[in-house]
C-alpha cells in the first residue's frame, strides 16, 4: 500500500534538481546554489515519537509545567525553550496525554476556541501582522498545536517559510521575550485560567 506513494520519488539515489516550487517563491529565505539532498530510503515502522508508549514516555506529561505560559483545567500554552526572531511562538497542548485522532469530543469541541483565543491574545501583543496556526506531530505525540505570529510588515516572511526565518534571523533580547510571554499569559488569563511566571 506505501509504495503508491514512494513509486514516484527518486528514493536512493541523486538529488533533484530546483524545478519551480518554493525555492523560486519571493519569500524564500535562500539564494544562490543549493542542492536538494538525496531521498533516504523508507524506514518501516517509524521509530516512536516522545511519548508514543503513553504518558510514562511523554515528556510533556512528565513536566507540563516545562515553559508554562498559562494554563486550565484541560489545556496548556507553553513557550518553544528561548528566544525566537519572530514576535513570539507558542504551542497549545491539551493537558491530558491526547494525539489529534484521538482527541475526546468534549476537548476537540474545546479546540477552535482555544486556538481562536491564543490568536487574539497574540494578535492584542501589537505589531502583529498574522498568525500561523500549524499542526505537525513529527516528534512528539502529545498534541501540540504551533502558533507563530509574524511581524506587521515584514512580507518576505509571510507563508510557509516563516518557520526558516525564524532560525535564520537574530533571536530577540531574552527580557524582551520573557515580557512579550507575560503579556500573552495575562491576556490568556483575563478569560480564565491561571497565567505562569516565565522568568525574569
Amino acid at each position: 500500500m506505501t509504495d503508491r506513494f514512494l513509486r514516484h520519488l527518486p528514493v536512493g539515489g541523486p538529488g533533484v534538481a530546483f524545478e519551480g516550487g518554493m525555492p523560486g517563491w519571493e519569500i524564500f529565505p535562500f539564494e544562490g546554489d543549493l542542492r536538494v539532498k538525496p531521498l533516504e530510503d523508507p524506514v518501516l515502522p517509524e521509530p516512536p515519537r516522545d511519548g508514543e508508549d503513553g504518558p510514562a514516555t511523554c515528556s510533556t506529561c512528565r513536566d507540563p509545567d516545562r515553559g508554562l505560559v498559562w494554563r486550565d483545567e484541560h489545556w496548556l500554552v507553553r513557550h518553544v525553550g528561548g528566544p525566537t526572531a519572530v514576535p513570539v511562538t507558542l504551542l497549545l497542548c491539551p493537558i491530558a496525554h491526547y494525539d489529534l485522532h484521538d482527541l475526546p469530543p468534549e476537548r476537540a469541541a474545546e479546540l477552535g476556541p482555544m486556538v481562536q483565543r491564543v490568536e487574539r491574545a497574540i494578535v492584542g501583543l501589537g505589531g502583529i501582522g498574522r498568525v500561523h496556526v500549524m499542526k505537525v506531530g513529527d516528534g512528539a505525540s502529545h498534541l501540540h498545536m504551533w502558533l507563530m505570529a509574524r511581524p506587521a510588515g515584514l512580507g518576505q516572511l509571510r507563508g510557509s517559510c516563516l518557520a526558516l526565518w525564524d532560525d535564520l534571523l537574530p533571536k530577540q533580547d531574552e527580557a524582551q521575550w520573557r515580557a512579550v510571554l507575560r503579556e500573552v499569559g495575562a491576556a490568556l488569563a483575563a478569560g480564565g485560567g491561571t497565567a505562569a511566571d516565565p522568568g525574569a
